[in-house]
């Protein structure tokens, strides 16, 4: 790691002992626990610029966290910060709505095709729970249907209780939500057939790692930003499109939730990338560059459920939240799409993520690892796998990567690149790659127990600490 400071173990220790004290779980999002990265790495940051962020030691670390993929340009970016601050100079938060308001709804308007009306929330659970309302409230029918492979929709209990953390949450509230396997347009079929006329919503991200070609398609290895996969040879019809014909013909609302495919894949979103047409959309990391802005929104007739000025019309009481509409994170998300438009940003992450899918494969044959450390997914949405001598997923392994990059100066806890990623950074990072392998190679032999400092990173949706 770079420093400019020195620090013991005990400082680390007093610093997580008081945020474990101050806040449950000692941060304000899972991901962010202590039990979700190496034992080395530092209890907290002090700050970030660019692709890095610095821990209170004065630590420098070469960051693919990304404030949980939240921020795609880099830490603060001064363009953003700008327009936030100039938002700030008019008040923040007024009395009526505001102009800053109507101009961030209709930048997303003017920039989503299926997007006609949009609200705007603070985080992501918020606008999913709303697009669940929404569709309900539209069908008038009761159930939702999600996949199994995706793990986590929302903080509300339609959803956390199908996971496996159910501790406080009456069985009642996730009896409607029901379960189907991602690219197993069977299984979702099943789910209709089971409850004809009564499903509401399909809600889904519309890639991961898994996307909805298949392996085979001959454009998976390098998915430019600027087609579709909807018309690609090996899969006239994606499993996107499927679900989207099955919700048209039977009455149910086509959702996609882009919180992570959302300026990432495309400008346009990756429902632009794969070609279809949602009924709602879901938006919130990439937004505004680490600015707290979540959205909502889809077609006009839809979203019109939450108006207020179609006399007669039953009410429903859709997000109503006194900050959804804060100045400084929408002129954040106005001049963030405004970068978008100007420098093609998607396209740069499409770029350095086929680069750095290319540098660890290669540095991993290298170590004679190709079949214990590979990289995953496309190049947009990369993930890397570890596995043991027996070829079975290996946690241990996982930390130990981490922890030996970290050693190196490298934060990789899983990979989402920004703009400010770029050659010395891709540069640095196959350097820390490269020794972090070499000790992996050993740990395959003598025992990863033997080289890791601490405990395992482990799953988050678990039902014990």
């Amino acid at each position: 790691m770079t420093s400019t400071a020195t620090s013991t173990d005990d400082d680390f220790d007093a610093l997580r002992a008081r945020l474990h004290r101050a806040i449950p779980g000692g941060a304000h999002t899972y991901s962010r626990g202590d039990d979700q990265f190496p034992a080395i790495a530092p209890p907290l940051f002090v700050r970030g610029k660019g692709a890095y962020a610095w821990d209170s030691a004065g630590n420098r670390f070469l960051d693919y966290g990304m404030a949980l993929r939240a921020v795609t340009l880099g830490y603060a970016d001064p363009r953003v910060n700008a327009a936030a601050a100039a938002e700030m100079e008019k008040g923040v938060n007024l009395t009526r709505a505001t102009l800053t308001e109507l101009h961030a709804a209709e930048t997303l308007i003017d920039l989503i095709p299926s997007i006609e009306m949009v609200k705007f929330g603070k985080n992501g659970s918020n606008v999913t729970t709303a697009a669940i309302k929404i569709a309900r409230a539209y069908t008038g029918r009761r159930y939702v249907c999600v996949p199994r492979q995706q793990p986590f929709f929302s903080f509300d209990d339609w959803f956390i209780g199908t996971t496996a953390l159910k501790r406080g949450i009456p069985t009642d509230q996730t009896s409607a939500t029901l379960i189907f396997d991602y690219n197993d347009f069977g299984s979702l079929k099943a789910l209709f057939d089971a409850h004809p006329g009564e499903i509401a919503a399909v809600m889904l991200e519309p890639a991961t790692t898994l996307t909805p070609c298949p392996p085979a398609c001959t454009r998976q290895s390098g998915w430019p930003d600027t087609g579709t996969c909807g018309g690609c040879e090996c899969n006239p019809q994606n499993f996107l499109q499927q679900v989207q014909a099955l919700c048209r013909a039977d009455g149910a609302l086509f959702v996609l939730d882009e919180m992570i495919t959302g300026f990432r894949w495309h400008l346009q979103g990756a429902q632009t990338f794969f070609g279809v047409q949602p009924d709602i959309t879901t938006f919130g990391k990439g937004m505004a560059n680490g600015f707290s802005v979540a959205a909502i929104g889809g077609r006009r007739e839809v979203m019109e459920v939450g108006s207020i000025n179609r006399p007669g019309m039953e009410r429903t009481f859709l997000l109503s939240t006194t900050h959804g509409a804060e100045m400084t994170g929408l002129g954040a998300f106005i001049e963030t799409a405004r970068i978008y438009r100007d420098e093609d940003v998607t396209g740069h992450l499409w770029r350095y993520g086929q680069q750095l899918r290319d540098g660890m494969n290669e540095v991993a044959a290298r170590h004679g690892l190709s079949k214990h450390f590979m990289t995953d997914g496309p190049a947009i949405s990369l993930n890397y796998l570890t596995r043991d001598r027996d070829g079975a997923m290996s946690l241990p392994l996982r930390t130990l990567y981490a922890q030996e990059l970290m050693k190196r100066g490298v934060m990789m806890p899983w990979i989402a690149v920004s703009q400010s990623h770029g050659a010395a950074e891709l540069a640095q990072t196959l350097e820390a790659v490269d020794g972090a392998l070499g000790v992996y190679a050993q740990a395959l032999d003598g025992g990863v127990e033997n080289f890791l400092q601490g405990p395992a990173i482990r799953p988050v949706f678990r039902t014990h600490n």
